[in-house]
């Protein structure tokens, strides 16, 4: 037991210093379902971090794998002895978390690590689903919000949150030499994707910006329609919703300029963001 309580300690650590919007949310969470709800945040951390981590696709596909075959032994009730793997063993014996949710997620990021060009919107969202959409259904199988319903919600403020996330990573993206915008929105615009890698700043990037987070918007927009229904049991899966709010309006203020240092929340904007919509049961 004291093992056990150790790995979701490490957990929830590991969230608070790489994922910490996430972090801040789980703190909603009934204390049944946080330490399940870090250990999937601590997954999917991990995972994310892959084509960051290795100088090469062969090497991120093989870290993916070591994640595949983990996640295989930790559904026959083993696993790596490791703090995210035991963490998410006891998680998917108690909450009954299905696997098709980590395959998806998992073959999501194997992709990311060919990075291969994003072609166009559709393939953009279908990433957000699998990866943050994913992460988003799992986290509210944890809170016990099973509904339809509430699982409609949560995929489309993954997406959301993902469409949202990668406008704000693409200057370390671009760094990185890596992308996740339409290439036919780019073409379009006429941004050069060769002068993103190379920093240079391109008036036509806000255009595209712009109209993903029009997509981003609408997936919030979505998520709100579907509000009736959703048991409360569920607010903490979907309170990231509340700073998407925060993130797009900011962006839209700086007339979608993403290397702008004015379109990122502070910590404590965050916090109180979270504690007001949390006092309200509202996302």
């Amino acid at each position: 037991m004291a093992e056990q309580e150790e790995w979701n300690r490490l957990c929830a650590e590991q969230v608070r210093q790489q994922d910490y919007d996430h972090y801040l949310c789980g703190l909603f969470a009934p204390e049944e379902a946080r330490a399940g709800i870090y250990a999937l945040y601590a997954f999917n951390a991990e995972i994310a971090r892959t084509p960051e981590l290795v100088s090469e696709p062969l090497l991120g596909r093989i870290r993916l794998q070591w994640w595949r075959d983990a996640i295989t032994a930790a559904y026959d009730g083993g696993g790596p002895h490791h703090q995210v793997v035991q963490a998410l063993a006891q998680a998917i014996a108690r909450f009954a978390l299905p696997r098709d949710e980590f395959d998806a997620m998992l073959g999501a990021r194997e992709a990311e690590v060919e990075n291969e060009p994003i072609e166009d919107y559709p393939a953009l969202e279908r990433l957000a689903r699998a990866t943050a959409g994913g992460l988003t259904a799992l986290s509210l199988i944890c809170l016990g919000a099973r509904q339809p319903r509430a699982l409609r919600a949560g995929r489309h403020i993954g997406i959301a949150y993902a469409l949202t996330g990668l406008l704000r990573a693409v200057p370390f993206h671009a760094a990185q030499q890596r992308l996740y915008l339409p290439q036919d929105r780019l073409k379009a615009a006429g941004v050069s994707v060769q002068a993103l890698f190379d920093g240079k700043r391109q008036a036509a990037l806000p255009v595209v910006v712009a109209g993903i987070a029009a997509e981003a918007r609408r997936h919030l927009r979505t998520a709100r329609r579907l509000r009736v229904g959703v048991p409360r049991i569920a607010l903490p899966a979907l309170l990231p919703a509340t700073l998407l709010d925060g993130y797009l309006s900011r962006m839209a203020r700086q007339k979608y300029d993403v290397y702008s240092p004015k379109i990122d929340l502070p910590p404590l904007a965050r916090q109180l963001r979270l504690a007001w919509k949390a006092s309200m049961r509202r996302f």
